[in-house]
């Protein structure tokens, strides 16, 4: 915790070449190094319209102008958290639109949210660049394949399914499976990763083992499901999200006139989150390319935690591969964190091992120095959901918005006790995830009543006391349940109330933004937000996921059940699935600007037995623990590499090689004596060809007990026990704890959980549910 943070100087790094347009290659200190960069941090509501192309590159930090003016050839931008990279990208594309170098409608600007897509037209739009397309790879694919259908394919296009949870429940059912919610969600997320991977129903057994998947059903029934789920599609002549991007990759493959016109159309693409691109949209970017290499992307492979649907980072770290001339620049000023946070994150990747630590940035902040990141522990959940509630009713009080909290926990079942401690409380909170803002039917009879105001105010005597743009706002809201005081409590009141207070708020923001302002401006400025999906802010703490939270960012955040079981997840077993969890935790670590509390529990309930520690993840890094065996090393420091040929091997990356493992001794066929490298196989102890001698009653009565089990504990059956485990306790009918032990898959938490039940299912005795110590 100690170590110190090298910072970065700017002589140290690699010169950028002459800027465009006679721009001095190194800003003025007074514009990026003495606090007048705002990348990732708060910005202005309402700034003015920069005058000039010149005006656009002002502020920028070296690395960043580089970036903005790097307008030809291939571009990768590895971005550290929080070191202004949507800045960097919005002010390029903004750039080459106002020097003419760039035509607006010529440039696709692509990433994986609507929020992002909406957030990087909102700051378009304020840097004076309109008409630049920003959107999803899907909302892109959807409407040149709604343009093109007719001339490509004919007739009307299928309907989209908005959810096609439905579609394979009527699968399960026209296969006679019968699956829980939990297998459900599991076995339609199985078949979105075979459809972005571009596995067809009769290859996805082996591309499913080929990756390591943990399947929620046996694969063969997978397959089976995810083929009845694409004949049912096709009879009933509907579509789903995954083949929207199919769909429009086969018709730009098949039909080089569509792909001509659309290449004509698009001449430059930028793809943020570049880290998250599954092979179907790689490929899908490949054909909007065809020959030409006008392409900026960004990414970070420290940031990748989306692998469970096919995202890779390979797409991203491969780049100079694929074009040996392009330029990369490394951000690593971390404008959002101070150096006490950044210290912690950076930590948390000098342990990491694989090929995304390799490459790992070393973040430096820029911020002044803030608290130390405070860990700790509790009894059981619900005192530690009790003590951050506490914590933060005590934060509100001195002074921080609510807004700028959040409550980051690993799965969405923890969601619910954390609201029950806020409510408690009484402190507001919301959701993230739930429906967006100006979806929300508050919001929109807000919206309704406004531009009623805006049309025939003159004749409304609720604005004949109004005598501003706030005023009026708050009259006209005021018919639609806002008051000045919030209602007591939580729930779906307080909720609506929050949602009108935003747009409250919003309006005294626009009116100190833009005097003279009428209601007529104010309903235009919300109609273009609803477009972006750009909301306000809602005032309450917020609740999410960390899969939810990335790209997000407060000045307080409270990460909590940081313990072993949760971070890394129970069912994260292979090193990649480790490393996933540990990037996953440098994310919500990376969303905390000035204040981080860690905490976990010792047990879930009160009273139970305190078997619990913290996360792996944190040893050496948190006061009192011992420093896990790590990686060690700096990683890359920011600057500009300029492309010249293919690197070849791992000392031309300047990568470290991988430590050496373990060497293990070889599974073998516990029937023919074969070597075996299959984990389904690993797990059984023999070929999948070989003979079983499994008791099928038995192997029936622990699937009804494993359905049993997932139902009490809300989880997905397969988290219990895999069916290659279940597969493997019918064929070895243990008789002991030892016995059982010895089986794949079990391990020592799952023996002392499930171990008693599973024996006096094996020896045909009554259950006791009693833990086994061993």
């Amino acid at each position: 915790m100690g170590a110190r943070v090298r910072r970065v100087s700017p002589v140290a790094l690699v010169r950028p070449r002459g800027a465009a347009c006679g721009q001095p290659a190194h800003p003025s200190p007074a514009t990026w190094q003495h606090g007048c960069v705002t990348a990732a941090t708060h910005s202005t509501l309402f700034p003015q319209v920069p005058d000039s192309a010149d005006a656009v590159l002002e502020g920028l930090d070296p690395e960043q102008r580089e970036v903005a003016t790097a307008l030809h050839g291939p571009v990768c931008v590895l971005a550290g958290a929080g070191t202004g990279k949507t800045r960097a990208i919005t002010h390029r594309i903004a750039y080459g639109v106002r020097a003419g170098i760039l035509q607006p409608s010529s440039v696709l600007a692509v990433t994986f949210t609507n929020r992002a897509a909406g957030e990087m037209r909102g700051r378009l739009r304020q840097l004076g660049a309109t008409g630049v397309q920003a959107r999803t790879f899907h909302s892109a694919a959807l409407r040149q394949l709604q343009y093109f259908w007719p001339k490509a394919v004919g007739g009307t296009m299928p309907r989209l399914v908005d959810r096609k949870i439905q579609l394979v429940a009527d699968a399960a059912a026209a296969c006679r499976i019968r699956l829980d919610r939990g297998e459900l969600r599991d076995v339609t997320a199985e078949i979105e990763w075979a459809k972005v991977t571009q596995t067809v129903p009769a290859d996805y057994a082996l591309a499913a083992a080929k990756a390591g998947r943990e399947t929620p059903r046996d694969p063969a029934e997978v397959a089976q499901l995810y083929s009845v789920y694409e004949d049912l599609k096709r009879d009933r002549s509907v579509i789903d999200f995954e083949d929207v991007l199919l769909l429009t990759v086969a018709i730009l493959q098949d039909r080089r006139d569509v792909a001509e016109q659309v290449r004509a159309q698009y001449q430059h693409f930028v793809v943020d989150e570049y880290q998250d691109v599954s092979p179907l949209q790689q490929r899908l970017l490949e054909l909007w390319l065809g020959e030409r290499d006008s392409v900026c992307v960004v990414g970070d492979a420290s940031q990748t935690i989306y692998s469970f649907t096919g995202a890779t980072p390979d797409h991203l770290l491969d780049f100079r591969v694929r074009h040996p001339q392009a330029t990369v620049v490394k951000l690593v000023r971390d404008y959002r964190s101070t150096p006490q946070v950044v210290r912690l994150a950076n930590g948390l990747l000098a342990q990491a091992r694989g090929r995304a630590a390799d490459h790992r940035l070393e973040l430096v902040s820029q911020r002044p120095a803030g608290p130390e990141p405070d860990y700790t522990e509790y009894a059981d959940e619900p005192a530690e959901a009790e003590g951050a509630a506490r914590r933060i009713h005590d934060l509100i009080a001195s002074g921080v918005p609510a807004s700028e909290i959040a409550v980051l926990f690993r799965t969405n079942a923890q969601s619910e006790i954390y609201e029950q401690a806020l409510a408690d409380a009484g402190v507001p909170y919301q959701l993230r995830g739930a429906e967006r803002f100006f979806d929300r039917p508050e919001v929109r009879k807000a919206s309704v009543a406004l531009r009623a105001a805006a049309r025939f105010g003159g004749n409304d005597s609720l604005l004949d006391e109004a005598v501003d743009l706030p005023s009026q706002v708050r009259a006209v809201l005021s018919g639609e349940g806002w008051t000045a005081q919030p209602p007591a409590g939580s729930g779906a009141v307080r909720e609506r109330w929050e949602s009108l207070a935003a747009l409250v708020n919003l309006a005294r923001d626009f009116a100190a933004a833009r005097a003279g302002a009428t209601l007529a401006d104010l309903v235009a400025e919300l109609d273009e937000r609803a477009n972006a999906q750009h909301a306000p802010t809602v005032q309450g703490v917020t609740l999410a996921s960390l899969h939810s939270a990335k790209g997000l960012e407060w000045d307080v955040v409270f990460l909590v059940g940081v313990g072993e079981g949760m971070i890394p997840i129970t069912y994260a077993r292979t090193d990649e699935q480790i490393e996933e969890e540990r990037r996953l935790l440098y994310v919500g670590v990376t969303r905390a600007r000035e204040r981080l509390h860690l905490s976990w529990s010792l047990t879930r309930t009160p009273g139970g037995r305190p078997s619990r520690r913290p996360s792996r993840f944190l040893d050496g890094l948190r006061p009192g623990s011992a420093a896990a065996a790590g990686r060690g090393g700096r990683g890359a420091a920011g600057g500009i590499e300029r492309g010249t040929a293919p690197a070849a091997g791992a000392a031309a990356r300047g990568t470290q090689a991988a430590p050496r493992r373990t060497q293990r001794v070889p599974a073998r066929c516990r029937v023919c004596g074969r070597t075996l490298t299959d984990a389904g196989e690993m797990k059984l102890m023999r070929c999948d060809d070989c003979p079983s001698d499994m008791d099928e009653g038995l192997y029936e009565r622990l699937r009804e007990w494993r359905e049993e089990q997932a139902r009490l504990s809300g989880q997905p059956a397969f988290c219990v026990f895999t069916d290659r485990t279940l597969m493997a306790i019918a064929e070895a009918a243990p008789d002991d704890a030892r016995e059982l032990a010895r089986i794949p898959g079990v391990g020592t938490r799952k023996l002392r959980r499930h171990g008693a039940d599973v024996l006096a299912i094996c020896t045909g005795q009554e259950r006791t549910g009693e833990v086994i110590d061993g």
